[in-house]
């Protein structure tokens, strides 16, 4: 009788240890993190943009001087390959936040397209924040006016990993075109600026926040014209991938004289699902809470109130707290 009481003893010392210790685990991890992280482990945070000429790397410095004032870490705008190549990267752990397309996110989280076979789900989104218009620039010179007045061509479709690739092929396919009917070019924005300057290239797809660093640096030096996606082609389009919106570049914007319709995906900003609850709160309120102070054009368009529009991934909690109070 001893030696079982003694067991029983053992068994309930042993339970009660285990408990003790997953509390002691759980009371040290930072909100809605599974990492085990605080806020006091970062001393720094980085934000992946894209290419110097585009809108995110623009956008994405002032964002981390925002960031940095309200959190007291310092933030810091990369440089990087954009949209695919920094869901990648937060995947693997070489960034906190990033800005990528609402349908390279969507593809990411689903393991399609770039990501076939890949799901990523170690991250999730912050918010939305402006349409990003797709946009086929050439020169008015090179008598580009129509989709089909690409065959044959040198076309830049956007930098290895971003998002301004599957754009362009789907566009193309509207059209009746494939990337075999072009001769495409894997150009950055600044290197399609300098290459359509040049006259090394005819024509370049670049998605992107109107007005465009790349494209006002262009339309400084050469009379630039954008190439029209017609309301049927927009229509068809949007059947087939939802993520799309119909869009309209107003005249006026690289001094042209007419109002272009075109296309647009949704820019977002995405977050390393390990950053605490509390962290990410404090990111997503000083972003959303101080927008109206940006002075680049687009801060007029990140609104709480649409934040969560168009969010194709799972928002982290933090975020969602702070649009919850809104």
């Amino acid at each position: 009788m001893n030696k079982r009481v003694t067991r029983i003893l053992a068994l309930i010392s042993m339970f009660a240890l285990l408990v003790l210790s997953a509390c002691n685990s759980d009371s040290g991890k930072g909100s809605g993190s599974d990492s085990g992280k605080t806020k006091e482990d970062y001393d720094y945070l980085s934000i992946l943009t894209g290419g110097t000429q585009g809108t995110y790397y623009a956008l994405g410095g002032a964002l981390a001087d925002i960031i940095g004032q309200e959190t007291d870490i310092k933030t810091t705008a990369e440089v990087s390959q954009a949209s695919a190549a920094n869901m990648t990267a937060l995947k693997d752990g070489n960034a906190e936040i990033a800005f990528v397309q609402t349908d390279i996110a969507y593809y990411a989280s689903k393991g399609e397209m770039m990501f076939d076979g890949e799901i990523i789900d170690n991250v999730s989104a912050i918010g939305a924040l402006y349409p990003e218009t797709v946009q086929l620039v050439t020169l008015e010179k090179n008598g580009i006016k129509t989709f089909a007045d690409l065959k044959g061509k040198k076309v830049s479709v956007g930098a290895p990993g971003s998002g301004t690739y599957a754009n362009a092929e789907q566009l193309l396919e509207i059209h009746g075109l494939a990337m075999d009917d072009i001769q495409p070019q894997d150009l950055d924005f600044g290197e399609s600026q300098e290459s359509l300057q040049s006259g090394q290239i005819d024509a370049a797809f670049i998605t992107a926040g109107t007005p465009t660093g790349a494209v006002e640096g262009l339309n400084a030096v050469a009379k630039v014209f954008i190439v029209p996606v017609e309301d049927d082609k927009a229509d068809e389009l949007i059947a087939k991938y939802q993520y799309y919106a119909k869009e309209v570049i107003p005249a006026g914007t690289y001094g042209i004289t007419e109002d272009t319709p075109t296309v647009s995906v949704g820019a977002m900003l995405i977050i390393q699902n390990e950053v605490p609850e509390d962290l990410a709160y404090e990111i997503t309120k000083a972003i959303y809470d101080n927008a109206s102070k940006l002075t680049h054009p687009k801060g007029a368009l990140i609104k709480a109130e649409t934040g969560l529009d168009g969010i194709g991934i799972p928002v982290h909690p933090g975020a969602q707290k702070y649009f919850d109070e809104q």
